[in-house]
């Protein structure tokens, strides 16, 4: 039998959006770490662009979980797949990665953009992306997810 761990937060998302929707994310947020972390635990993370968070879906209910199939967003022009395939609340363990713009680090705040996750959100890791950690490879995919997530990210007006 597989060991269970158990985990804390490291810190806050402050800020953002305060309700979850499935699309236009957008807009800054602050993850706010730990204020007994000593200051040293981001130091040098300035350099990097982006982050790798890992959070939890707060809001969402153990009942919320669903071990089947089901076509995304339940559109019967998708494919019906299964959990592992959907990146929503519905997951055994409701955690989810995002992998924000890093804007500034100002003291144990860290300003974001890109973050899909809503005010409220507890964080329960951060790292800065390495793009020699990113996939190898060609990267393959369906087709269903680009259209599905056409609209997830606002596009910034100029």
């Amino acid at each position: 039998m597989a060991q269970s761990l158990e985990i804390k937060p490291i810190g806050v998302v402050v800020g953002g959006r305060a309700e979850p929707t499935d699309d236009h994310w957008s807009g800054e947020a602050i993850i706010r770490l730990n204020p007994d972390f000593p200051h040293e635990v981001v130091q040098g993370l300035e350099e990097f662009s982006h982050l790798v968070v890992v959070w939890h879906f707060h809001r969402a209910s153990p009942g919320d979980v669903a071990l089947h199939a089901r076509s995304p967003r339940n559109n019967p022009q998708w494919p019906a797949t299964g959990t592992f395939v959907h990146r929503n609340h519905r997951r055994p363990n409701q955690l989810a990665q995002s992998f924000p713009r890093l804007l500034k680090v100002d003291g144990l705040d860290l300003y974001v953009t890109d973050l899909d996750a809503i005010d409220g959100t507890p964080v329960y890791d951060l790292a800065p992306y390495f793009t020699a950690m990113g996939p190898r490879g060609p990267v393959r995919e369906p087709r269903w997810p680009n259209d599905m997530l056409a609209d997830y990210w606002d596009t910034p007006t100029a």
